[in-house]
């Protein structure tokens, strides 16, 4: 498993000189009367604001929008934020605040991070193709050992004392979902002890190794674990079946989507002439990662594995 960094989308920074461009240069009237979204949807001083400036702007702006406003509410919000910017940068340029040397080396900077992103993309999209979601998942499935994974039920107890009367119960020939749901002091007792499917390393090891030396229809006599006193019937055993493709597909997709772009990056910094001073620091260096989201704009920490199943309650 290839462990991979979290990275965060580059929207918003990335926004800035788009929002730059918004304040600081309208659209022209003859580009504003193309397409359906580049009609004004408002003017601030003659100058129009279109629905793809206000696209731009909720970009910027999405992770700071309360969830729980309604998309009327969010468009004002944004529709407002754009007159504002529009006017204070107005009288920004008026008064001939900020530095423009400054301005330029920004967008400067901003330019690069967009080409980034645009190259980046391109990268991962290349990589997420059908054929090679499914030649990854294949392989993945090749390396997963074959696991063996019970069904059981249990009655837990506070004591040896009251785990042998039930034990006493259930081998007379009582229900043992009956009695779970009688004496047992598991919170799921309600379903008469069930937990369902679960794998050896999803419980403690007294527990595993007495429900796991069971048959199907089988009892166990009390056993003791951490938790208290177990009377355990094991309902059936089967071998683990890998996930299906449709279950991992989105974080294959993100995993080849990200590897695409780590190895671009290598790609571009093995074949360029790079002069860095030695950092004063002996200390391990940060991964660099690459600052960009795959294309499903999902943000996986790791390359894709059969999911384990939901741990029993014990």
């Amino acid at each position: 498993m290839i462990s991979l960094r979290r990275v965060r989308p580059a929207a918003s920074l990335l926004a800035g000189v788009a929002l730059f461009a918004l304040a600081a240069a309208p659209l022209h009237a003859a580009d504003a009367a193309k397409p359906a979204d580049a009609k004004p949807v408002a003017t601030v001083n003659g100058q129009p604001i279109t629905q793809e400036d206000l696209t731009i702007v909720g970009e910027d702006l999405a992770a700071t929008l309360p969830p729980q406003a309604t998309e009327a509410q969010k468009q004002d919000y944004i529709t407002n934020f754009a007159i504002n910017l529009r006017l204070a940068a107005a009288e920004a340029e008026k008064e001939k605040v900020g530095d423009p040397a400054e301005i330029e080396k920004k967008l400067a900077y901003y330019r690069q991070r967009i080409l980034m992103e645009a190259l980046m993309s391109k990268a991962a999209k290349d990589a997420v193709t059908d054929e090679a979601v499914k030649k990854t998942y294949d392989e993945a499935v090749k390396k997963v050992p074959p696991q063996e994974e019970v069904h059981a039920r249990h009655i837990l107890l506070d004591n040896e004392a009251d785990a042998k009367k039930a034990y006493a119960r259930v081998k007379a020939g009582e229900d043992f979902a009956k009695v779970a749901k009688e004496m047992s002091k598991d919170p799921g007792a309600t379903d008469g002890g069930d937990l369902g499917w679960f794998t050896r390393d999803r419980m403690v090891k007294e527990f595993a190794d007495a429900a796991f030396a069971l048959k199907p229809g089988e009892i166990s006599e009390p056993v003791k674990s951490q938790f208290g006193w177990h009377v355990i019937k094991l309902e059936d055993r089967r071998e683990k079946a890998p996930p299906t493709l449709d279950q991992v597909k989105p974080q294959i997709a993100s995993y080849l989507a990200q590897q695409a772009q780590q190895d671009l990056l290598t790609k571009l910094r093995a074949g360029a002439k790079i002069d860095q001073p030695t950092p004063a620091s002996t200390g391990p260096a940060m991964d660099s990662g690459v600052p960009l989201p795959p294309p499903d704009g999902s943000q996986p920490d790791a390359a894709p594995a059969p999911a384990p199943a939901p741990a029993p309650a014990q």
